[in-house]
């Protein structure tokens, strides 16, 4: 199943993550909180098209965002930090094929980014390694090295311990309720929990965890806790990230579908596979 667009471009996957779960074990001076979670990437998401220009050094979006200028976008914000930390001379035009909900917990702007800082890396010929990338990606989001190692893995810190942890592969329907929830609304929230005890990566268990954020938010999004509520009849269902989208697990794509099939149309969802290596670094293979 290629749940990526194929079409004149050369695309570049720009996939989806799952949190399976979110522990909050602190906080520290900086205002950042201590966390532990999984990571599980998916084999869906957006793409990404760069026309490279050799003779300008502009780099735009060719499909902009509604709402949000270039200046702000984090696809541009990624190129242009790549081109100025390698005094890069070159431009790039950007494509990019929306499917994932903004805002949704499940890695879309953390993902683009990833993804143009892969990608152009390789096509403007920057030469940087997947730890200078990383680091590069660290500066825009906790999430962005991630997406640049592209694989599985337990994170811890604010989310830049990055431990390889492949899973047994499974199903996930992904749903989303469309509302949006602030990260920052969440993250500082006095009713948000911050002491849970850190696990050891070995003794993970999906139902032996949970996700520190999804109470508060389902609290304040009556649509987050009705479709939890929803989902969970008919697999083990938990919020990803923040919010607002929430996944529920299963063994076979088909019963996964059909139980997509039976959901109200208000909320948008897709069935996805969960992939121990992402699919941009199968597109990054196939480059060289």
């Amino acid at each position: 199943m290629n749940s990526f667009v194929s079409k004149q471009k050369d695309w570049w996957p720009s996939p989806a993550k799952l949190n399976l779960f979110l522990h909050i074990l602190g906080r520290y001076d900086n205002g950042y909180h201590q966390l532990q979670s999984l990571f599980q990437m998916l084999d869906y998401g957006d793409a990404l098209a760069f026309d490279i220009s050799t003779d300008d050094t502009t780099i735009r979006m060719e499909t902009p965002l509604d709402g949000v200028p270039d200046d702000d976008n984090l696809i541009v914000k990624a190129a242009r930090l790549l081109a100025t930390k390698t005094k890069c001379n070159k431009g790039a035009v950007i494509s990019l094929d929306k499917r994932l909900p903004m805002g949704g917990g499940i890695g879309g702007g953390s993902s683009n980014a990833a993804t143009t800082l892969v990608a152009l890396n390789h096509l403007w010929n920057t030469g940087l390694s997947e730890d200078e990338l990383a680091e590069l990606g660290l500066s825009l989001g906790a999430d962005v090295p991630i997406f640049v190692r592209g694989l599985t893995a337990f994170a811890g810190g604010v989310g830049e311990e990055i431990t390889p942890a492949p899973q047994q592969e499974q199903y996930f329907l992904v749903a989303n309720p469309n509302v949006h929830v602030s990260t920052a609304e969440v993250f500082t929230s006095p009713d948000l929990p911050r002491n849970t005890p850190a696990i050891r990566w070995e003794d993970y268990k999906f139902e032996k965890t949970w996700n520190d954020c999804q109470q508060l938010v389902a609290n304040r999004y009556p649509e987050v806790a009705k479709l939890l509520q929803w989902l969970v009849h008919y697999a083990p269902s938990r919020m990803t990230g923040t919010g607002a989208c929430v996944f529920a697990t299963f063994s076979d794509y088909t019963l996964a579908e059909q139980v997509r099939a039976q959901m109200p149309e208000a909320w948008q969802s897709f069935v996805a596979k969960g992939v121990n290596r992402s699919p941009l670094l199968d597109k990054l293979e196939q480059q060289r």
